[in-house]
């Protein structure tokens, strides 16, 4: 297929292709100054793979398009990581330089050049590629690593494109769309705005993190149509619009990631007239592959939804989820093996745990190694968060299993309240709405839930000496 830069500034030369707090480019600007990024790593004559360590700022957007334009895959940094695990990701990747925003640079096992170091230099002329390889790799993306070492993820230009049909064949389309990124440009969530930007000529409102205050200002007074957020931003754009403001007509949508709603918020949603498109995805699958409309969220509570057109869903017999889609990774890095284990007949095993129901939506229950295996009743963590998460003391709850001499395993649950509550109010009410095996044998406070350096909760690092004993 065609570059697609260049054919996006021969089709859409004056068309806003990324606007920050102070800058906007055209997408002939945009072109212009990646192409000029390119010529100043040229500059640095590198060999071997290059990485990327940047926050959601403009250099780290033009150097990550830079690389491509160089027919380079840049290895995407999560800035989070401690400089261990960035060393590891380094050493796995064979990579000898790392391009790293100012404020971002750390003494690394790899030269490192600051993007000011960068700018300094005078770019080299560059040709870019006339075509971009289908099967070429466009992007190195580690896993999180919830479970061992991170793996990096080799993202092919063919799966970022149909990543881009199959999420406009679901949301839509128009020339005035504008995606604000707020999520990391280093986590698929914000660089498959990115390169969608580019498919579809789209305007990328590129902003530096994330202030629930001023996204919300930024959908108020812009014609923003799209955001991509995980429940817990979503829930602090809800807490912190005032009741007098509304979105901007154009608004669309928000395309949230990372979890189900749950009803609380689906109801807050309703009332601020907010649609909220829930979807599934994974770094393997190039972002989202599954997605629930607005319109069924009530309906459809804790669905994944369904899947996007080019992807296929089916369940295993042990109840793992199964997808065959054009967006899946061309594998692991430097270990074949390991992908090819969860490749069955061209289906990819997600290691999630579901189920289809009638209509064919797709319910996630959970990792598959965090099943609860309890007197030889199998208990799903996520079945058991969604219902407490309903009861009105409950801010907050994550379940982990816990060794038990008797039943081998049982099911421990970790929260935050908004209002006191007792143990024995809590487990009757598991009674009143799960089967008993199902419901916490204790109940512990903590402050924080360990999270990956992307996020993810590290449910299994969960234990009672994690938080106090609920009485």
């Amino acid at each position: 297929m065609e570059n697609w830069l260049s054919k996006r500034a021969r089709l859409s030369p004056q068309r806003c292709a990324v606007r920050t707090k102070h800058e906007n480019l055209t997408f002939a600007e945009l072109q212009q100054q990646v192409l000029q990024q390119a010529g100043r790593i040229k500059q640095l004559q590198p060999t071997g793979r290059i990485a990327i360590l940047t926050d959601n700022t403009l250099p780290g957007y033009l150097t990550i398009l830079a690389l491509q334009q160089l027919g380079l895959a840049p290895v995407l940094l999560n800035q989070r990581l401690s400089v261990d695990e960035l060393s590891q990701q380094l050493t796995d990747a064979a990579v000898t330089l790392c391009l790293a925003a100012d404020q971002l640079v750390r003494p690394l096992p790899v030269k490192v050049v600051s993007f000011s170091q960068l700018a300094q230099l005078v770019p080299l002329s560059v040709t870019p590629p006339v075509e971009f390889v289908p099967a070429a790799v466009a992007s190195i993306m580690f896993t999180s690593g919830t479970s061992g070492h991170a793996k990096g993820v080799l993202q092919t230009y063919s799966n970022h494109f149909y990543s881009a049909i199959g999420s406009v064949l679901n949301l839509g389309l128009t020339a005035a769309d504008s995606w604000l990124c707020c999520v990391p440009l280093f986590h698929i969530s914000g660089l498959s705005i990115m390169l969608r930007g580019l498919i579809y000529g789209m305007t990328v409102v590129l902003v530096d993190h994330f202030d629930a205050p001023l996204i919300n200002h930024l959908l108020c007074t812009q014609p923003i149509t799209t955001i991509s957020v995980v429940p817990y931003m979503l829930q602090k754009l809800l807490q912190t619009l005032p009741t007098d403001q509304h979105y901007q007509a154009a608004f669309r949508c928000m395309l949230l990631g990372g979890g189900p709603i749950d009803r609380a918020t689906l109801n807050a949603c309703q009332q601020r007239q907010i649609p909220v498109i829930q979807s599934y995805g994974m770094t393997e699958t190039a972002s989202q592959i599954v997605a629930l409309d607005f319109a069924n969220a009530a309906r459809k509570l804790g669905s994944a939804g369904q899947p996007l057109f080019p992807v296929q869903v089916k369940i295993a017999a042990d109840q793992h989820i199964l997808v065959k889609t054009p967006t899946l990774a061309a594998g692991y890095l430097n270990q074949p093996a390991a992908f090819n284990r969860q490749l069955h007949d061209g289906w990819f095993d997600t290691d999630d745990i579901g189920y289809l129901d009638d209509e064919g939506f797709l319910f996630v229950q959970g990792r598959s190694g965090d099943m609860i295996n309890s007197g030889g009743e199998n208990i799903f963590p996520g079945e058991i968060e969604a219902v407490y998460q309903q009861h009105p003391a409950v801010k907050q709850i994550v379940v982990a299993g816990h060794a038990d001499a008797i039943w081998g395993s049982v099911p421990l649950a970790y929260l935050q309240l908004k209002t006191p509550v007792s143990a024995a109010e809590l487990r009757d009410y598991g009674r009143n709405h799960l089967a008993h095996y199902k419901v916490p044998h204790a109940f512990y406070l903590v402050t924080d839930f360990p999270r990956t350096g992307n996020g993810k909760l590290k449910r299994r690092a969960l234990t009672p000496d994690s938080g106090t004993l609920l009485k």
